[in-house]
């Protein structure tokens, strides 16, 4: 698929891909083949924004715009999930969200969680630059992607929701990690938008695949019909500045993988 905004967020979920068209306000469903099922278009300006779904499958979108965490109901209407305003953050990120219900949303420097109840509390501060997050498949920890930092840094997640031991899960030395996604053996795609490639890791940091790249790779997600196709978004990266020019460079690309997804 072509003429995209910045393809970020992409997630496999009911059978078909989902991603957030950045600059264009827009979440946008195709098939594998790159036809488009459906368009839903956000009330509102929002950069950046991010979607999951709870377990009874209703759409919960994080944005930076005045309402930040939605919840899409059956009928198409988008109702606040909870309120974020005692955590001060002005620019939320991505989100993610485990089996328990507990949804785990990123901005500025902080994670934050929000528990089943709605009530809300920061979980991790200090992270440089935090970008995707995933759920390991043992839903034992939460992985996120210090862009700034190169490294993917790990987290228990204890019962009650919170974070615990922290520790570097893999050091990606020349790596800018973005969107990330997890495969069946365990290991992490990442999306690495200066250096144009999506590349594949085991904890501990060693490179196991590459994929190279004309442009930038912002996110990535495993799916398809036997969960063996990694779906990449991927844009020209001009700089901030530039993102509201018009000029439509992003694209989702495809590649067969040996491992596949677990979602």
């Amino acid at each position: 698929m072509t003429n995209l905004g910045y393809g970020e967020s992409p997630r496999w979920h009911d059978g078909r891909l989902w991603f957030c068209n950045w600059t264009m306000q827009e979440i946008i469903v195709i098939d594998t083949g790159g036809k488009i099922e459906n368009t839903i278009k956000l009330p509102f300006t929002s950069f950046p924004f991010s979607i999951d779904w709870l377990g009874d499958g209703r759409l919960i979108i994080i944005s930076a715009s005045d309402q930040p965490l939605l919840r899409m109901e059956p009928n198409g209407s988008l109702v606040p999930q909870a309120d974020l305003s005692s955590l001060h953050v002005k620019t939320w990120n991505e989100i993610v969200i485990d089996g328990r219900g507990n949804i785990y949303i990123n901005g500025e420097d902080i994670i934050a969680l929000v528990n089943p109840d709605g009530s809300v509390q920061k979980v991790a501060d200090g992270i440089s630059f935090p970008n995707g997050m995933i759920v390991t498949n043992d839903h034992s920890s939460l992985v996120i992607a210090e862009s700034y930092g190169r490294r993917l840094t790990a987290f228990d997640i204890n019962m009650d929701g919170s974070l615990t031991n922290r520790r570097i899960w893999a050091g990606l030395k020349d790596g800018a990690p973005d969107g990330i996604c997890m495969d069946a053996e365990g290991a992490i795609w990442y999306g690495d938008v200066p250096n144009k490639r999506c590349v594949r890791v085991r904890e501990g940091g060693e490179v196991l695949q590459v994929i190279n790249l004309e442009k930038g790779c912002f996110a990535c997600a495993l799916g398809g019909t036997n969960k063996k196709t990694l779906f990449m978004t991927v844009a020209e990266w001009r700089g901030f500045e530039k993102m509201f020019d018009g000029k439509l460079t992003g694209e989702v690309l495809a590649a067969d993988v040996s491992v596949k997804g677990v979602k």
